[in-house]
C-alpha cells in the first residue's frame, strides 16, 4: 500500500523535473550521482522510498548515459522497496529505430522497452512517440501524451483567420490532419525523398498554400534540414508565412544555424529536451503542468482522457 509520492530526476532534464514537481505540489527528491575517474557513475536516491509511489523523470536523448542513468535509478527504487515505479520520459530516445528498415539492423526502441521493464519499471509516461506502435513494445502500461494539448491553444492565440496546417513529410500527415480537423482549416503536405539519413534530396508540395499562413507540425526537429527546406518551398508556392511546431527539440549539428538563417517566422517547441542555446526564432512551451496533472490523475486513479 502506498504511503505517499516521491519525484526524482536524472541529470538530463533536472529543470523540467523541478517544474513538474512544483506543479504537482511536492519538492523534487534528492539524487546524488557519484562519478568515478574512469567515467562510471552511480545515482543514489537520498530519501526513503519504501512503500512510496515513485516517479523518475529523465529524457533519454543522447548521450546513451541518460538512458542508463534512468535504468540505474529504476533499479535503485526497486531495491529500496518502492510501491510502484513510473518512468516519466518526456523524450523517448531511439524511437526512430522502431522497425527493420534494412537488413541486419536492430529495433532499438524495442530493446529500450525490454531494458526498462527488466530494470523494474511498472509504468511509462512519455509524449509524442516518433512511432505510435512503440507503445506495443511494452508489456507494462504506457501513458502516451500529446503536445497538441499545449500547441492547440497556442495556434488559436495566433490565428489570423488565414491558417493552413502542413506536414513536412508523408509520415506526419496523420498528425497534421488531426490538427486540421480540430481547427477546421486546410491541409498541405510535403513529399520528400532521402538518399541518406538526415539529408533531404528532393521535396514537392501537395496542396494549395497561396496566400496562407502555414503551420508545419512534426514530432521532432533534428538537423532542421527538412523544416527549413519545407519553409522555403511553401513560400515559393505563394505562402505568406511559415511557422513550425515540433514537440522535441533535438536540434543537432547545424540545426540552430539553419533555423536562424531560415525563412521560418518561428519554431515552437516544448521543453522535453533542454535547449543547448538560445535563439530569437525559437519559442519554448512547457509541458510541466500537463505531466503534473497526469501524475495526479494516475495517483488518484482518475481518467486521463480529459487531458488529450
Amino acid at each position: 500500500m502506498s504511503t505517499g509520492v516521491k519525484i526524482f530526476s536524472g541529470r538530463a532534464t533536472k529543470s523540467l523535473a523541478e517544474d513538474i514537481a512544483s506543479h504537482y505540489g511536492v519538492s523534487l527528491g534528492n539524487v546524488i550521482v557519484t562519478e568515478f575517474s574512469d567515467g562510471e557513475f552511480q545515482p543514489s536516491l537520498e530519501e526513503t522510498v519504501r512503500g512510496q509511489d515513485v516517479f523518475l523523470i529523465q529524457s533519454t536523448m543522447p548521450p546513451t548515459e541518460n538512458l542508463f542513468e534512468l535504468m540505474l535509478m529504476i533499479d535503485a527504487a526497486k531495491r529500496a522497496s518502492a510501491n510502484s515505479i513510473v518512468a516519466v520520459i518526456p523524450y523517448f530516445g531511439f524511437a526512430r529505430q522502431d522497425r527493420k528498415d534494412k537488413p541486419r539492423v536492430a529495433i532499438g526502441s524495442k530493446m529500450v522497452a525490454l531494458m526498462l521493464e527488466t530494470a523494474g519499471v511498472d509504468r511509462v509516461m512519455t509524449m509524442d512517440l516518433h512511432a505510435d506502435q512503440i507503445q506495443g513494445f511494452f508489456e507494462k502500461p504506457v501513458d502516451h501524451l500529446y503536445a497538441s494539448t499545449i500547441f492547440l491553444p497556442y495556434i488559436q492565440s495566433i490565428d489570423t483567420g488565414n491558417l493552413i496546417m502542413a506536414a513536412p513529410d508523408a509520415g506526419g500527415a496523420k498528425r497534421a490532419n488531426s490538427y486540421s480537423k480540430k481547427l477546421d482549416i486546410g491541409l498541405a503536405l510535403c513529399h520528400k525523398q532521402r538518399k541518406v539519413a538526415n539529408e533531404v534530396a528532393e521535396m514537392t508540395v501537395i496542396g494549395d498554400v497561396r496566400g496562407k499562413d502555414v503551420i508545419l507540425v512534426d514530432d521532432m526537429v533534428d538537423t532542421a534540414g527538412t523544416l527549413t527546406k519545407a519553409a522555403d518551398l511553401f513560400l515559393k508556392n505563394g505562402a505568406l508565412s511559415v511557422r513550425a511546431l515540433c514537440t522535441h527539440a533535438v536540434l543537432s549539428g547545424p540545426a540552430y544555424d539553419r533555423i536562424e538563417n531560415s525563412s521560418l517566422t518561428e519554431l515552437v517547441v516544448t521543453d522535453s529536451i533542454p535547449a543547448a542555446r538560445q535563439s530569437d526564432k525559437i519559442k519554448v512551451l512547457s509541458v510541466a503542468k500537463l505531466y503534473a496533472d497526469v501524475m495526479h490523475s494516475l495517483i488518484n486513479q482518475e481518467s486521463i482522457s480529459k487531458l488529450f
